[in-house]
């Protein structure tokens, strides 16, 4: 993984320190001044300036707003939070805004916390060395927003907590509730006697002016959690007595730095460790680092320009993975293609050679093997395509299965063929004329011709019933592709040119029946 430099930043100095494979190492200061920032600059030049880096500020001109706005979304939010956090910290760059939920009654506007580092000057001299220097800044940290993730990792999920940890720049009190901050303060460390602060009475302090803030309600009992070295566990146990609305809680730094994951690198860092919550904060920062608290604008562009060139290189180690994969692919598919192909050459040649011994074992051969395909190839011809009367008496079969009424008399099948009245060259003109290779189907089947005769059994002078049943016969036939029905002669003749005659009840034919004839020309 990537080498990430921390920074610990204060009103007096700077603390740089390294974090690689989950170890905290490091832990060089620098003066805030012109020189400790010279210094710095040096360092960083000989430490990997192309890495990226985190800067945690903790700082005692750190101010905490809670203010409500109207409920809005999109756009609009974002333009009514920003003017709202400039109009609040006009002074600074350095801005921050959380909303923490909903009012519960009237219009439930939202509660926001605004928090800015109300003099940048403290920051802005480390900030320029680093975008002189071009390293990526990813961000500006806060040690008491930080501490939310804190409050959530030690699962210190009180109504009213008061977190309070030693730092370099003092004891840092954070208000909670329900896991969300409110408020904090940082007090030094030793009084203006040179006496060490008594924490029990810097709690009472803090608790009075959150029941001045109505921040919290009188009678609600405060959780205090102190975070002390086990070595001073002792000494702080005697200043936290609890009270009728205060209760104490002291966890040692130890467990705490340990159940965050930190890592002592060098004896120096261990030292610290064991005695400030900062290489706690830095782990924890380290480990999963949010976005930036604090507005960085154009000095994060380097960070930016990193993370993209990062990203690409990740994108392009993905793509060259998945060519590398699918290459092997295609290697093994062609490994498996030619033995595929080994496999079935051998199987050819043992085919082949079976076929070259089968064929020693069979007696000469009549005719070549041209003409025996040949003559396999016409049989097939003339067992598929040859003229047969088969297919139109299935067509009249059909037929006739609709119209019981009429009654086959007699059919008439025969091959159209084209006939040619001139002989054949060298042909005598005595001698008959050759069939057609039509008829037997070759090169493809010739048109067919039934003439059918048949009568309809009806009542005798029923002639309407007659030609109706007739119709419907030929309609019947006609349904077929390829076939044409030509009525040569129907039941009644009433055409023009043939006279009508006779008397009614006088048969023709036999009793009751009329006599028609159809002619089926089928062409395929």
């Amino acid at each position: 993984m990537f080498t990430k430099h921390l920074f610990y930043l204060t009103s007096e100095q700077l603390c740089a320190y390294e974090w690689q494979g989950g170890r905290l190492t490091g832990g060089a200061c620098f003066v805030n001044n012109r020189g400790g920032v010279d210094d710095f600059m040096d360092y960083i030049d000989s430490h990997h300036p192309g890495s990226p880096a985190y800067l945690l500020a903790d700082l005692i001109e750190e101010d905490f707003q809670r203010v409500t706005l109207p409920h809005v979304r999109g756009g609009a939010a974002r333009q009514l939070l920003q003017r709202r956090l400039t109009q609040q910290y006009r002074e600074t760059p350095f801005r921050h805004h959380e909303v923490q939920g909903r009012e519960t009654g009237g219009r439930r506007d939202d509660i926001v916390l605004l928090s800015a580092l109300t003099n940048p000057s403290s920051v802005q001299p480390w900030v320029e060395a680093l975008e002189q220097l071009r390293m990526p800044l990813a961000g500006l940290y806060s040690t008491t927003l930080l501490c939310e993730a804190l409050v959530r990792k030690l699962r210190l999920n009180d109504a009213h907590l008061l977190l309070v940890t030693q730092q370099s720049a003092g004891w840092r009190q954070s208000y909670f509730q329900k896991g969300m901050l409110k408020f904090s303060r940082l007090t030094p460390a030793i009084d203006r006697d040179g006496n060490p602060v008594n924490i029990g009475a810097e709690t009472a302090k803090t608790q009075q002016f959150l029941t001045s803030q109505r921040l919290m309600a009188r009678g609600n009992p405060l959780q205090a959690v102190v975070i002390v070295p086990a070595a001073d566990s002792g000494t702080l146990d005697a200043q936290c007595e609890d009270g009728p609305e205060t209760i104490f809680r002291l966890m040692t730094l130890e467990s705490v730095a340990a159940g965050t994951g930190l890592k002592a690198g060098d004896d120096d860092v261990a030292d610290l460790a064991g005695r400030m919550a900062e290489p706690m904060l830095l782990a924890l920062l380290a480990r999963r680092p949010p976005e930036s608290h604090y507005t960085l604008g154009t000095w994060q562009r380097y960070f930016k320009l990193w993370r993209a060139r990062v990203n690409l290189y990740a994108v392009s180690a993905v793509m060259a993975i998945c060519c590398a994969g699918w290459t092997g692919v295609n290697l093994w598919q062609e490994h498996q293609s030619n033995r595929d192909s080994i496999r079935l050459a051998a199987e050819a040649a043992h085919f082949d050679q079976q076929y070259r011994g089968t064929m020693a074992e069979i007696p000469p051969r009549v005719t070549s093997t041209a003409n025996m395909r040949a003559a396999v190839n016409v049989e097939r011809m003339l067992a598929t395509q040859s003229a047969t009367p088969l297919g139109l008496s299935a067509v009249v079969s059909e037929a006739l299965e609709s119209t019981p009424q009429i009654r086959l008399l007699q059919l008439d099948w025969k091959v159209s063929v084209p006939s040619s009245s001139a002989p054949a060259p060298g042909q005598d003109a005595t001698q008959a004329a050759p069939i057609s290779s039509l008829v037997a189907g070759i090169p493809g089947r010739a048109p067919q011709i039934l003439m059918l005769e048949a009568e309809i059994m009806t009542e005798q002078d029923d002639y309407r019933n007659a030609v109706d049943s007739m119709t419907q016969f030929a309609k019947a036939l006609a349904r077929h592709p390829h076939l044409t029905v030509e009525v040569e002669k129907p039941p009644v003749d009433t055409r023009s040119s043939v006279k009508l005659a006779g008397k009614a009840g006088t048969q023709v034919a036999a009793p009751g029946h009329a006599r028609f004839t159809l002619n089926l020309v089928w062409k395929p």
